[in-house]
């Protein structure tokens, strides 16, 4: 039988895809790897020989789950204890394992892990070749000229004039938070309270205010979803397994589901905002009017030009972005700093006396708050102690040096924060204990104008958000010292856990005094 030249054609042409596909699969799981492998440990750095696919998950998983086993007995024991084995596991058994110049696996990729301050400072500088994880929304997920417009038309919300307007609704949640303790302090002396929810609904009550002008009651289903959307995460397999987040599994269904429905409340908000401006209201003074007011002004002055102001879609990931990065950050500072200031009472009654010296028993002003030392000196303490995240991920976007390193494009890249901030090559042997004197001449004397101390991140792109997030903790914080003296609970078990942010597992058992 005679094959004709069209059929012969086709199938060298499948022959030929075929053996491309095999090239780049073969490439993709081996052949790469082992060269990046190679050129790692040829400039010193040291790491565990790679593994067909799987890389270094089955180490992970075996030292994940010692280290629960270990934790589950655990309580906040009578003197400092290092934390970091059980908060950045598989980090820290790597440093520990391989030394500070390390590397180790994700699948076939291998990620660096950079300790040096120097090397650190490169990577938050050159922004441009050491790009983020695509798992955000907002600011935070983009690149180039994309987030320098974004920066410029989110800018004004954060500035300094506008965080003072802010100040009477941190007053006005938290003063309701407070309200729920008294009552349930009128007929005690003493009260054990889990203050770890009660934080959480203030920030979300701070933040719906704050940035949408909506009560706590009209956010409040964004705020139960975020919650179920980490309850899922945390009760998920902690251990790297390739295209795991593209399986329909239940949990990844759900996780979808909750996305589309936070998605589709904050459009719901912002639509209705938007008609409200149409129809001539004035811009709301809380983040959202402000945001829509500066696009609107980069509208009108790019008016012939596309893509230099937001469209509806960006606008509502900004939104997305301020209620997740808002409520958690500070949540999370105020937990481990109500945490840490009960079992330290020296530093509470110190923080206590500067406040009640700068306001007495009256509302906390601005100035006043800008003026705290000790308390600033305590939040800096905490920040490098319990950051809010405990490492930061990039990827080269091409071949890049990074001090007297090569990098190649495609490499992963991991800043360990809690690693770097509880250093005891840069903080001193004392570098897992609480002493917030380390930060009485600021943050540049103490890490001696190094870049070891960066809970926000650092460089050109640092998060616009933290003035806010410090400027809330303060106001919360002197309110609570105004008004309560606070311990340890027995019932508290010390378990920091790794959800988006650093938060306490079990909660946080505190006994609670009227003043």
């Amino acid at each position: 039988m005679v094959v004709s030249s069209t059929t012969a054609t086709w199938f060298l042409i499948l022959v030929a895809v075929v053996v491309l596909w095999l090239w780049k699969l073969v490439n993709w799981v081996w052949l790469r790897p082992k060269r990046m492998e190679k050129l790692l440990r040829a400039q010193g750095l040291q790491g565990n020989p790679y593994k067909l696919l799987i890389g270094d998950t089955r180490e992970m998983y075996t030292v994940l789950v010692q280290a629960a086993k270990s934790q589950q007995s655990m309580t906040f024991l009578s003197d400092d204890k290092d934390m970091t084995p059980h908060i950045t596991t598989f980090n820290h058994h790597i440093v520990q394992k391989f030394g500070k110049n390390s590397f180790l696996w994700e699948g076939p990729t291998p990620k660096v892990i950079i300790m040096d301050p120097e090397q650190i400072k490169e990577v938050f500088n050159k922004f441009q070749d050491f790009e983020k994880p695509k798992l955000s929304t907002g600011l935070a997920n983009l690149e180039g000229e994309k987030w320098k417009m974004h920066r410029k038309i989110i800018n004004p919300a954060f500035h300094l004039e506008k965080l003072k307007v802010m100040l009477p609704i941190f007053f006005e949640c938290c003063d309701d938070m407070i309200s729920k303790w008294e009552v349930m302090l009128s007929s005690e002396e003493k009260c054990e309270v889990d203050v770890w929810p009660f934080l959480q609904n203030l920030t979300c009550d701070i933040i719906s205010k704050t940035a949408f002008g909506s009560s706590y009651e009209e956010g409040k289903e964004i705020f139960e979803l975020l919650q179920e959307q980490e309850g899922l995460i945390m009760r998920s397999q902690k251990v790297y397994i390739p295209g795991s987040w593209l399986l329909p599994t239940a949990r990844n269904r759900r996780m979808k589901a909750i996305d589309s429905n936070i998605r589709g409340l904050l459009k719901g908000i912002i639509n209705n905002r938007e008609k409200a401006m149409k129809g001539g209201d004035v811009v709301k003074n809380d983040l959202l009017g402000i945001l829509l007011e500066s696009n609107h002004a980069e509208m009108l002055e790019n008016r012939n030009k596309k893509g230099l102001a937001m469209s509806s879609q960006e606008v509502m990931e900004e939104c997305n972005a301020f209620y997740i990065a808002g409520q958690e950050t500070t949540a999370v500072l105020l937990v481990w700093t109500m945490v840490l200031l009960s079992r330290h009472p020296e530093w509470q009654a110190r923080a206590r006396e500067e406040v009640l010296h700068a306001f007495g028993n009256q509302k906390p002003d601005y100035n006043g708050l800008s003026h705290l030392k000790v308390v600033s000196m305590i939040l800096y303490e905490v920040l490098r102690l319990y950051p809010p995240l405990v490492y930061f991920s990039r990827s080269t976007k091409n071949d890049v040096k990074l001090g007297d390193l090569s990098l190649p494009a495609g490499l992963q890249v991991s800043i360990p924060i809690l690693l770097i901030h509880q250093d005891p090559d840069i903080w001193g042997d004392d570098a897992t204990e609480f002493k917030p004197e380390r930060f009485a001449e600021g943050v540049a004397k103490a890490t001696k104008g190094q870049v070891s101390f960066f809970p926000f991140g650092w460089g050109p792109r640092v998060c616009l958000g933290q003035n806010f997030a410090l400027l809330e903790a303060k106001l919360v914080l002197s309110l609570l010292l105004q008004r309560f003296s606070f311990q340890i609970s027995p019932a508290y078990a010390h378990a920091p856990v790794t959800v988006f942010t650093l938060h306490p597992k079990h909660g946080a058992h505190i006994i609670l005094q009227k003043l």
